[in-house]
């Protein structure tokens, strides 16, 4: 068996090198996102800065716990604060009294020279006692490097997600055409005495003898690229400096195995195929497609195809904010693709009798497409799957952008504004309002069982907030707000004016119960709530709004040392930008490879068929006109179905933007789909024309 399936590689290399390639990529790809991905969990140690001469630090307490039930118990619940509290002024004296202490940069933490074990035990649980690399945490910006590193790790994530989806996809599709191409060698050893297990064994022994190779070479591969995957994300600033993949050793055996994995998946359908080939395949002439969607793929198309569709619309009945958050539309998308992808050669016949072209070349074009499905089929697939990933992810990225900024300008008056950290106090000048707040967080109890941390504003004038804002009032009066009160949004439990809420505020103190004055629509998440900065401890002005007094209000504005605010936010997280062009850029290099490799295999064979054209009149001229033509109605298939998966899932987060009384702003990045299918068609047209070429000279 090893001697057959070593001689069929070497024989077939050509038609095998397309999977090769797909699967080392990907398993490249999974090796670096990995390191990647290992690097945002353990990054490399360096020195701290603030108390470096302190062998011990203390730091107040950062987690609010509350009890929550679960089930018949209780147990406490860690919430992170925005941040630390002050070290608690017992503690500080008696850390005082026994060994020097170093206070630096703030009151949330101190510096101790003694032995850790002698300061845990006077401080007990009233503190957070530091010591060795765990004393960054008390370092400027090191709050600020966790959150890019938990970014980036999502992007990560997500990127290997994608990679191995669509590694499936494509290398699924090569060995299924591959095995189609091969029906008449099916059918030979069949008649030579090969049993159905036989022929199966033979295919899944050359998929596995694949997988090895390729995924061996895709752990090279990933070695190499991890520093420059990395060194991009520092050069685009999407990372601290001193981002660098680590020796994590878990990746590679991830990513080989998965490689493996992913390359005996693809074979199985193709294999359990191969095995119903009967030994009268081996006379078979024709060229004509049967049975191009066999029961199992067909169960499984509509079953992913229909899970996906009822998971968008769940999403929508149910939790319809979540569709405007990047993991859920980036993931959603993914059921009905594959569904539309594997019901792929269902559509082909319909769509491509829709071609009217008059001659002798549109009708060759027409007939061989509805003919052979298969390869039609193959070729609509991948483009599919690229084009529906461009339009669903670069879509709701730039509606949900598109509806925050629509939504941030309808909800104030204001005619300047700007935006910064820790902007200076401004006085308003003569006939001008003006508003300052900041951001800040309050924890509210959803029940029993839960406490949510919600992101809220801090007033510093309830006035001249009420007189600016143009918020979707849904109930009450936002000229009510004051120290004892608060304006919630209809995501609360409870949310009724006049009745009270018991929230922590942002440094963990409370509770405190505050009356709801006013009731807001949610929108796409900036809703409410809003308290003033009596509620709000620690709380910075972030931004200042402003209406009236002219050249004045410009003036002072610009004295506090913020950015103005444009009518476009723009693309608010720049790694999750970089995230969506990396997950298309994935898509198009696997589209490409499975392009070029179905269409040489499938070109290369008809070489009978290309010669009878020439001998039935057909020019040359002609016949590269059918072949390239056919590979463009393909891709033309292939795009009219991923527009509709787009349309589908841009219609939910239309819907779901509808249902939260937010503006619906809807996108569909014509650049972006147009790009992708030019790319795909210009593949296309060369990968059949060169084979086609050749075999009419």
């Amino acid at each position: 068996m090893l001697i057959v399936v070593l001689s069929g590689l070497r024989v077939r290399w050509a038609s095998l090198l397309g999977g090769f390639v797909a699967l080392a990529l990907g398993v490249g790809l999974l090796a670096a996102t990995g390191l990647g991905l290992a690097a945002t969990f353990h990054a490399p140690e360096r020195s701290p800065e603030r108390f470096a001469s302190s062998s011990v630090v203390v730091q107040g307490r950062d987690r609010l716990v509350l009890d929550v039930r679960r089930g018949p118990v209780t147990v406490p619940l860690a919430l992170p604060l925005d941040r630390p509290q002050p070290v608690d002024g017992e503690v500080l004296r008696a850390l005082r009294a026994r060994w020097p202490v170093t206070v630096s940069g703030g009151p949330d933490a101190v510096g101790v020279d003694a032995p850790a074990a002698a300061v845990r035990a006077l401080v007990g649980d009233r503190a957070r006692v530091l010591t060795g690399q765990e004393r960054r945490r008390t370092d400027p910006g090191a709050a600020e490097d966790a959150e890019v590193l938990l970014g980036l790790g999502v992007v990560l994530g997500t990127s290997g997600g994608v990679t191995a989806f669509v590694a499936v996809f494509v290398v699924a599709s090569t060995f299924a055409f591959a095995v189609a191409l091969r029906r008449r060698e099916s059918g030979l050893l069949r008649t030579a005495g090969a049993t159905p297990g036989q022929l199966r064994r033979l295919l899944l022994a050359e998929a596995a003898a694949l997988g090895v190779l390729a995924s061996a070479t895709g752990c090279g591969l990933g070695a190499f690229g991890a520093p420059l995957l990395t060194g991009a994300l520092v050069d685009a600033g999407l990372a601290p400096e001193w981002f660098a993949p680590g020796d994590a050793v878990w990746p590679f055996p991830t990513a080989f195995w998965t490689g493996v994995t992913v390359a005996l998946a693809g074979a199985v359908a193709a294999s359990r195929r191969a095995g119903r080939t009967g030994p009268a395949a081996a006379l078979r002439d024709a060229d004509v497609d049967a049975d191009v969607l066999p029961p199992g793929r067909a169960v499984l198309g509509a079953g992913l195809l229909l899970a996906g569709l009822a998971l968008l619309a769940w999403t929508y009945a149910t939790d319809p904010a979540s569709l405007l958050k990047r993991k859920t539309y980036t993931t959603l998308p993914m059921l009905p693709i594959a569904g539309a992808a594997l019901l792929a050669p269902l559509f082909v016949r319909p769509a491509a009798r829709l071609l009217r072209s008059r001659g002798a070349v549109g009708t060759l074009i027409r007939e061989n497409s509805a003919a052979s499905v298969r390869r039609t089929a193959a070729v609509a697939a991948p483009v599919l799957v690229t084009v529906a990933l461009a339009g669903t992810l670069f879509g709701s990225a730039t509606s949900v952008t598109r509806a925050k900024d629509v939504e941030a300008r309808e909800r104030t008056t204001a005619e300047y504004a700007v935006t910064g950290r820790a902007l200076r106090p401004v006085t308003a000048p003569p006939g001008a309002v003006v508003s300052a707040s900041g951001a800040t967080s309050v924890f509210v109890r959803d029940g029993a069982e839960a406490v949510v941390k919600y992101g809220a504003r801090a007033v510093a004038d309830p006035a001249a907030f009420a007189a600016l804002s143009r918020l979707p009032v849904t109930a009450g009066d936002l000229r009510g707000l004051d120290d004892h009160s608060i304006v919630v949004n209809e995501e609360f439990e409870r949310h009724e004016v006049g009745g009270t809420v018991e929230v922590w505020r942002a440094d963990g103190t409370g509770p405190v119960r505050l009356r709801v004055v006013a009731v807001l629509a949610p929108g796409t998440g900036d809703n409410g709530p809003y308290v003033t900065r009596a509620n709000a401890p620690g709380s910075t002005t972030d931004l200042i709004e402003a209406r009236g007094g002219g050249t004045a209000t410009a003036r002072a504005l610009a004295a506090s040392g913020g950015t103005p605010v444009t009518g476009e936010a723009g693309n608010r997280n720049p790694a999750a930008g970089f995230g969506t062009r990396l997950l298309l850029g994935i898509a198009l290099v696997y589209t490409v490879i499975g392009l070029v490799n179905t269409l040489l295999m499938a070109t290369s064979v008809r070489g009978a068929e290309l010669g009878a054209l020439r001998l039935a009149g057909a020019t040359r001229f002609q016949v590269l006109r059918v072949v390239t033509g056919e590979a463009v109605l393909a891709v033309g298939i292939g795009t009219l179905l991923g527009l509709a998966v787009t349309a589908l899932v841009l219609g939910t987060l239309g819907a779901g933007l509808a249902a939260l009384s937010a503006p619906v702003a809807l996108a569909l990045p014509w650049g972006t789909v147009g790009t992708a299918a030019g790319v795909c068609t210009t593949t296309a047209v060369a990968a059949s024309a060169l084979p086609a070429w050749r075999a009419t000279r």
